[in-house]
């Protein structure tokens, strides 16, 4: 609908109700079957609204949508997911060149033949190219909650099968990468067999690419994210959970380590060399015991140093989902979040959370209608007035997404920043800098003393936008001399920091808030992406802020 230029309103309608029926807890198909129930009961869902519902459940399309299809090639969607065109750009590009794939596109770019246009030139062609070959460089990834979904739901599906006794992800999936190449799930019990035949049967199959006797493989739907599934023995589950949990590196320099010891090591279990004697594959901590080794969490094998640190038993006792006490970073109706202050305190409650942070967008953003000084400081006095009530059950900190401006400096006077419990600070704009500019724009920034947090530091999108380039070194140095800490943000989309930011920030001495930066309830789940992210950076509770209980984090903060 933008790509065809309509009505901007109309747009904006099916945005905000697609957002709607996303977070929405009733299923739209029982609501619109249910005769008592009107679907124009569901908040943003309008008449309009209500007639396309409708036609998508009865024939899983609308007549609009098929119209935009006969005018568009599917070529245009794609085009959409290329860093640097937007919806007009690409609307132009198609009525005057009429091209149909994003190869054609790249040849436009290369030939020097978008400068023809008006208002296009050739960085336009540059940045272009740049996000057809990231565009290219993604293809065939997925993001981690997409993935994490899909292989809840196939086990769930399995699960239904008698005579199952484990069903179990390894993969990139297990070790908590931020994007995943396909799922693999491990299954044992004396019925295993037959979950290899009942995957082929889950809904969402699209293609089923490989059936043996030990292995089905499947593709999902248009998205094609493949999973494999093995059957397998009983006694191989931890060696083979150990070898297709990874990383290859971590596995190789286990072979290697097996072999020194007069052993050999593959999916099937621990055996010696000399007489082929099975030694362990039961269970994982069997094999890594045999080993002369502690168990290493899955989130660390990647060769990097846990190996040594197992056999020195002097692995770290990584934080824990249940270690965190509140949420610090999230968004709320007042600027461009899909709930209110209540629902998001009560539903973070609901988690068992001693305290959250609301930290809505500040000016900058005037598309989220940020807050201005004047609704900073009537905010502030707002959480204090519900505190000294404590009418929600849950201690809430009033706080702010601060933009940090192309010059470093904040968004908002630090008078009013001064009212706030705490400060993210975030860079939303202008992230085309020069390193050495991006770099001096962060440390202007540090000097702020209200900031609490540098949000989502590296401003990374993941499958869509490549960290901004700073020296990541000086920053961090600046920001543990200040005391100002580190997010990693648990939103799938960004999980920024990277496990490889994460180290090196812990080893200059970094402090690190975990948070999800949630527009809705249903968004505070994805802590646990947060928390898989810390875990492969190496953080033990003791490194993030927000695992301290009440009185010390507010402490903290006042520090």
């Amino acid at each position: 609908m933008e790509i065809a230029g309509d009505d901007s309103f109309r747009i904006r309608s099916y945005r905000n109700g697609a957002s709607t029926i996303e977070g929405y807890p009733e299923r739209i198909a029982d609501i619109l079957a249910n005769p008592e129930a009107k679907i124009t009961d569901v908040p943003g869902i309008g008449k309009g609204l209500a007639v396309v519902l409708a036609e998508i459940e009865k024939t899983g399309s609308c007549e609009r949508r098929d119209e935009l299809l006969k005018k568009f090639t599917p070529a245009a969607l794609d085009f959409l997911k290329i860093q640097g065109l937007g919806p007009k750009t690409i609307a132009t590009l198609i009525e005057h060149f009429q091209i149909t794939t994003i190869d054609q596109l790249e040849q436009l770019c290369k030939d020097q033949k978008l400068r023809e246009l008006p208002r296009m030139g050739a960085k336009l062609e540059e940045k272009v190219l740049r996000g057809i070959a990231q565009l290219r460089e993604h293809s065939g990834r997925f993001l981690l909650n997409f993935a994490d979904n899909a292989a809840r739901e196939i086990m769930e599906h399995l699960r239904a099968l008698e005579g199952l006794e484990q069903i179990a992800v390894a993969g990139s999936l297990r070790r908590g990468k931020e994007t995943i190449g396909d799922v693999d799930l491990l299954v044992t019990g004396p019925n295993a067999v037959a979950a290899l035949e009942r995957v082929a049967t889950y809904p969402r199959v699209h293609e089923v690419l490989g059936r043996g006797a030990n292995k089905t493989s499947v593709k999902l739907g248009r998205e094609g994210l493949q999973v494999d599934v093995r059957a397998l023995e009983h006694e191989s589950f931890g060696a083979a959970m150990q070898y297709f949990t990874g990383s290859k590196e971590h596995n190789i320099a286990l072979r290697q380590r097996a072999l020194r010891l007069g052993l050999t090591l593959n999916e099937y279990g621990l055996f010696r060399l000399d007489d082929n004697t099975r030694v362990a594959g039961e269970t994982e901590e069997g094999v890594y015991k045999a080993l002369g080794l502690d168990w290493i969490p899955p989130e660390l094998r990647e060769n990097q140093g846990e190996i040594e640190l197992a056999e020195a038993h002097q692995l770290p006792v990584l934080v824990e989902q249940r270690d965190i006490r509140g949420d610090l970073h999230m968004h709320t109706t007042a600027t461009d979040g899909r709930a209110t202050l209540e629902e998001m305190a009560e539903a973070a409650r609901a988690l068992g959370y001693e305290y959250v942070a609301i930290t809505d967008h500040s000016k900058a953003l005037s598309m989220a209608f940020g807050l201005d000084e004047k609704r900073v400081t009537d905010f502030a006095g707002t959480v204090r007035k519900i505190n000294e009530r404590g009418e929600l059950g849950i201690r809430i900190f009033s706080g702010l997404e601060c933009d940090i401006l192309k010059d470093g400096t904040m968004d908002i006077e630090w008078d009013a920043l001064a009212e706030l419990d705490l400060v993210i600070a975030s860079v939303h704009s202008h992230m085309n800098l020069e390193p050495a500019a991006m770099t001096d724009r962060l440390l202007r920034t540090l000097e702020c003393p209200q900031i609490t947090a540098l949000g989502h530091p590296t401003g990374r999108l993941l499958l869509h936008r490549d960290p901004f380039p700073f020296d990541f070194d000086k920053v961090v140095d600046e920001a543990v001399k200040r005391g100002v800490a580190m997010e990693i943000n648990g939103s799938p989309e960004r999980l920024d920091l990277s496990a490889t930011h994460v180290r090196a920030a812990k080893a200059k001495g970094a402090k690190f808030i975990v948070s999800t930066d949630a527009h809705h309830p249903k968004h505070l789940d994805n802590m646990r992406y947060g928390i898989l992210t810390a875990r492969r950076g190496g953080l033990v509770a003791a490194d993030i802020l927000n695992t301290y209980a009440t009185d010390r984090f507010a402490k903290s903060l006042r520090a």
